[in-house]
């Protein structure tokens, strides 16, 4: 292998189709792929989640599980080296930061599709990643 493709995933719908994508891309460029999910809770969730450690846990456990879950199949069908990578932090920083720490040559991010006004609410991981980014950036749909 000469290198490594990161592709970030989630629990969004899109999420199996840029694992599949990432597959296609790192056996064109005779790469590993390193499935990265980020967790992230949120401020709100943690005052609530305050002083009860399992529960913070427990539904971080549960997003991960369901993630997995979700883009197992398309990893396993995958063909190439996968590997299954767990972090926590602000997703599209994090994805960055992990990408340039293995040097990978490419991030693929799904899009969720929001459209301009979510995504100023709510932020776009894919927009981050492609201004942020030290290697290309693959936006997958």
């Amino acid at each position: 292998m000469r290198g490594v493709v990161v592709v970030g995933v989630d629990e969004s719908e899109r999420s199996a189709s840029a694992a599949t994508t990432s597959c296609r891309v790192a056996a064109a460029l005779d790469c590993a792929v390193h499935a990265v999910f980020v967790t992230h809770v949120p401020t709100s969730m943690l005052a609530v989640l305050a002083g009860v450690p399992s529960a913070a846990s427990d539904y971080v456990d549960a997003r991960r599980e369901a993630v997995w879950e979700r883009v197992g199949p398309a990893l396993d069908e995958c063909g190439v080296e996968v590997k299954r990578v767990d972090l926590e932090g602000y997703p599209p920083d994090t994805l960055v930061a992990y990408a340039a720490e293995v040097g990978a040559r490419m991030i693929v991010v799904g899009s969720r599709g929001r459209g301009d006004l979510a995504s100023l609410v709510l932020g776009s991981t894919s927009h981050r990643v492609l201004n942020h980014a030290s290697c290309d950036v693959l936006v997958a749909r």
